[in-house]
């Protein structure tokens, strides 16, 4: 009660912060009114002052203080060269528009939001689009890039050429990067003053300039100073879900989903059958009045196959879902679940929709491999490897012979399993038209391809072409689809879309539906939310949710009210949460002869065309969620009196802001319009996380027949309670994924500095030394100073005369009579001296770049194993949750030292290919042949351990030169080369998040 009197006196956060604003909009407003006076070139003539004095600041904070105190003049401007604009005419996406667009005050609000580093939440129709302008322009004058991201490379396009015309008006530069660009026409976008694009563009172009450019060439981005992201839950939020990840085919292809499909498919049609059997058992119980015989089938039948046409058809009645309801929690009660785990057993495989997983039973395993026992076991490589050891009888090159076949075996059998599991869950878990759809990728210009497994954006619905699900996931899907397999795949470089926007060091975003995700925001990226208000008040009328007891019922329900309102010429947007969905809706609409257009992912290229229409008399479209996003929905001639455009959603979304997002695409800037939403209870949200029970209650209570819906504003918050229990779960395995995804991001940071310095430093020769000092003697301490106190000279003479052309004998090295820090200084002076002699006999123009393609090469191949192993640590760490032990805190720990053995390693590899490589082969063979006799002494080869490998011509170095500038805050650099081991900061031990700037 305090609370809410507080706020009525002194108003919500919000209302506060906006209260401190409107004394600037009106101040930008007095000095618009003073530039309509003035000449047309008043304005670039200010762009030309500003952009001279901020070119002299350097530090972020005096650069940051000079445009706010210039933020209501340029403001002034950028609303002042609207005006001007006002009739002319421009070329948007090769369709011919005229400019009409001033700002509205709220406008200049959301524009100092989105400058001061925040959200704005604007309503569809408020004119997001036109808002950018104001912070782009004012920050765009730094001339150190600034970024907006879309969601598509058709509204980056757009905006690129729209908002594009009222900035280059006022004299700035705007580019935009489109998915096929070069990377000279990338870096030439990158340059503009302003660059709109795509996150996954921007993110992979950040991962192809830091992981993968062999020469500053090939580099694109400048750093990331400030960013702007349009449709900001969308990507921040949906996006970030999945990292952003380059991979590049495998060397060997072990896939083998071609040959187990068919065994997959019998198991799956095996399943079938006796799940139907099931359901006819279940049915007769239920009949007899055996209710707890009948739950218990009922739950089988459940965990093998959700989505069962006979377990929906039951579900209908409440006596079968009680049923199932109290057998459900009788099972899950258990601590230990042995029934459960029994009853799942009787199954070839079960199903979990939630955690999508599809899980091979001991049945179904008998099914797959009758004659073989063992075909789903992994040996135990220790003790096998322990037996073969203690045989006696066994030479060592049998020992060594009979472990590889051990491993080898492993190996083959965890690729079966691998490839059995990935197909039973692209059978049993991955619909297509729901979660991908198969069809050609077509570019403009050229001809359809061959058919291809495209993934659909869960959110909004959009095809993702070139993006493909995991761990051999995608190829299962192909493999079930019948089309073209491709290549496995192995990662060469990732980052997750938290990690990637927290380089920036001033970020702002905007959306229409931000307030019930605001936590995440802030917490992940530090972004405060600040909800704009309308320019008109809102007359959108929302109706209460029609629910329905099962699917049929509910689609009966739509289309006998788009008929309804069709009729009285009133235009609807029907909204899906799939294709599949949609296409449905449009059968039936056909059947009842009401003309309408399809927008789903099969024909997204003419979203902009549909979408431009909807709002048009007697119009009736059916989308999915990709509804409208991008485009408004202008009303036509007498819709107003009609009621305005009327929203009918089919399904509840899991997160509350894409039905938000649906519902405002009708009554912007103060038009009529109306929403409702149509459930049943085996829509997914409902059957997952609905309350059931509560509803399975109030279906016996008030006795619902069939085609009878529920209706009542209670029910719309238990609707919203499920929707609010998803949002915080996928929140917490967000969360989850970045605090996993922080440990990388960390040694990633490491590895792209230095990476980067050996791309850009002019003395790659000095990075060179700096490695030879800190690798010798880290080897030679290695070998000296063991644990059980006894030296390993040996060792040490071997690894010297292998990595090293010395060719050193045991009395010319003499490393009993020096300690381990004396055996260093000296190898290390040696090696250094041998060197020198080795750069002596190479060309001068080629050895910066031979060195430069050492140092390259042993980060890529290396950094390429490490993302391998630490995936294969993240998916096996879950694991020791089991023994009680925290996860991430074990992950942590082990990363770092893989982290420690990866530097290790990189230093090694330089050390060893120093001398393996050359500019000029016979000048370096003349160089070995001469050392022995320098260094050895004359000794006899008898005295050698072993020579070094043959040496290995460097391809040509002309590749590699020129400058380069790293871009991105927070990263480190190395001023002498790489250190001996990375520093354990308090950052890195405890895996902290940190806000880029």
């Amino acid at each position: 009660m305090l609370h809410w009197i507080l706020r009525k006196i002194v108003g919500s956060k919000n209302q506060r912060e906006l209260k401190k604003l409107w004394p600037v909009v009106q101040q930008i407003n007095k000095l618009e009114q003073e530039l309509q006076s003035k000449p047309e070139s008043v304005l670039r003539e200010k762009t030309a002052q500003w952009q001279a004095e901020l070119a002299k600041l350097e530090d972020y904070r005096e650069v940051q203080a000079y445009l706010n105190r210039i933020l209501p003049e340029a403001f002034a401007v950028v609303k002042n060269g609207a005006r001007r604009l006002s009739g002319r005419p421009l070329t948007v996406c090769d369709q011919p528009i005229t400019w009409e667009m001033v700002h509205f005050d709220v406008q200049l609000i959301g524009g100092m939001a989105l400058h001061y580093g925040k959200i704005a939440e604007m309503a569809t129709g408020e004119g997001k689009t036109l808002v950018a302008t104001l912070p782009l322009y004012l920050n765009g004058l730094t001339g150190r890039g600034v970024h907006i991201i879309t969601v598509n490379d058709y509204l980056a396009r757009r905006d690129a050429e729209w908002m594009g015309f009222l900035l280059q008006y006022l004299g700035l530069t705007v580019g935009c990067i489109q998915h096929d660009q070069s990377p000279p026409v990338r870096r030439h976008q990158y340059a503009c003053d302003v660059t709109y694009g795509t996150n996954a563009e921007f993110g992979f172009d950040y991962l192809r300039d830091n992981g993968l450019a062999q020469s500053v060439d090939e580099q694109v981005q400048r750093g990331h100073w400030y960013a702007i992201v349009d449709e900001v839950d969308s990507v921040l939020i949906d996006e970030a879900r999945t990292p952003l990840i380059i991979s590049g085919p495998v060397k060997h292809d072990s896939q083998q989903y071609d040959r187990y499909k068919p065994m997959v498919e019998r198991l799956v049609r095996q399943q079938g059958l006796l799940l139907n059997q099931i359901a006819g058992e279940a049915k007769a119980l239920g009949d007899a009045g055996k209710h707890d015989a009948t739950g218990d089938l009922l739950t089988k039948l459940k965990l093998g196959q959700p989505r069962h046409r006979a377990l929906l058809r039951m579900m209908e009645e409440p006596e079968y879902r009680r049923a199932l309801e109290k057998a459900e929690l009788n099972f899950y009660v258990d601590p230990q679940k042995k029934a459960l785990f029994a009853l799942k057993e009787e199954l070839y495989y079960s199903i979990d929709e939630k955690s999508h997983e599809a899980d091979l039973m001991e049945k179904g395993r008998k099914f797959l491999s009758p004659d073989d026992p063992d075909a789903f076991v992994l040996p135990d490589l220790a003790t096998a490897f322990a037996d073969i050891d203690q045989n006696k009888g066994l030479s060592p090159e049998e020992r060594l012979a009979a472990k590889e076949a051990v491993q080898a075996k492993m190996d083959v059998q965890a690729q079966r399993m691998h490839n059995i599991s990935q197909l039973l869950r692209a059978y049993c878990l991955y619909e297509r038209d729901v979660h991908y759809m198969v069809g050609a990728v077509h570019k403009e210009g050229e001809p359809a391809g061959e058919p291809k497994v495209i993934i659909l954006d869960e959110h909004t619905g959009r095809p993702m072409p070139g993006r493909r699900w995991s761990d051999g996931l995608h190829q299962a899907v192909e493999a079930k689809e019948g089309v073209k397999i491709d290549k496995e795949t192995q990662t060469l470089a990732t980052i997750t879309i938290q990690n990637y926007f927290r380089l920036y060091s001033k970020l702002g975003g905007m959306t229409g539906t931000a307030e019930t995700e605001a936590s995440e925001f802030h917490d992940i990226y530090k972004l405060d939310l600040l909800i704009i208000p309308t320019n008109r008040v809102v007359t959108r009328k929302d109706n209460n949710d029609k629910i329905y007891k099962t699917r049929r019922e509910k689609y009966n329900a739509v289309i006998t009210l788009i008929k309804e309102r069709h009729e009285k010429g009133q235009p609807i947007l029907v909204g899906t949460a799939s294709v599949e969905a949609s296409e449905t809706l449009s059968r039936m609409m056909k059947l009842q002869k009401i003309p309408h257009q399809v927008l789903n992912a099969k024909n997204h290229r003419y979203e902009a065309e549909i979408v431009a229409g909807a709002g048009q008399r007697g119009a009736v479209t059916v989308s999915t969620n990709m509804a409208g996003r991008g485009t408004d929905i202008k009303l036509g001639a007498g819709v107003s009196e009609l009621g305005g455009l009327f929203v009918i959603a089919t399904e509840r979304h899991e997160a509350r802001r894409i039905d938000r997002q649906l519902r405002g695409r009708c009554a912007r800037q103060g038009d009529p319009g109306e929403s409702i939403f149509y459930i049943s209870f085996e829509d997914a949200l409902m059957m997952n996380f609905g309350a059931a029970e509560r509803m399975t209650k109030l279906m016996e209570r008030m006795g619902l027949e069939d085609g009878q819906e529920l209706e009542h504003p209670w029910l719309n918050k238990s609707v919203e309670s499920a929707q609010k229990r998803v949002e915080q779960r996928n929140y917490t395995y967000r969360k989850r994924t970045l605090e996993f995804d922080d440990v990388l991001n960390k040694q990633r940071t490491v590895i792209y500095s230095l990476r980067n310095e050996a791309l850009t430093t002019e003395d790659p020769h000095a990075m060179v030394v700096e490695v030879i000092d800190e690798a010798i003697p880290a080897k030679v301490l290695g070998f000296l100073e063991v644990e059980d106190g006894t030296p390993d000279y040996d060792g040490l003479l071997q690894w010297i005369n292998v990595t090293f052309p010395l060719r050193l004998s045991r009395e010319e090295a003499a490393l009993e009579t020096r300690d381990a820090k004396g055996n260093a200084e000296w190898l290390t002076a040696k090696v250094k001296e041998v060197y020198e002699m080795k750069i002596a006999s190479e060309h001068e123009e080629g050895i910066k770049e031979l060195e430069r393609y050492v140092m390259l090469t042993a980060i890529d191949r290396l950094w390429q194993e490490h993302l391998y192993n630490i995936d294969s640590l993240r998916d096996g760490v879950h694991l020791r949750s089991f023994a009680q032990k925290d996860p991430l805190v074990e992950y942590k720990a082990e990363a770092y030292d893989l982290f420690e053995v990866l530097m290790g390693n990189i230093r090694n590899e330089v050390l060893h290919n120093l001398f393996r490589s050359t500019t000029n082969l016979r000048g370096f063979e003349e160089l070995l042949a001469s050392l022995p006799r320098q260094f050895s002494g004359g000794g006899s080869e008898d005295d050698v351990d072993q020579p070094v490998a043959p040496p290995v011509a460097a391809p040509p170095p002309a590749t590699r030169v020129g400058p380069i500038q790293m871009g991105g805050s927070g990263t480190i650099t190395f001023s002498g080369g790489m250190p001996l081991r990375p520093k354990k900061t308090p950052e890195q031990g405890q895996g902290e998040a940190r806000q880029g700037g």
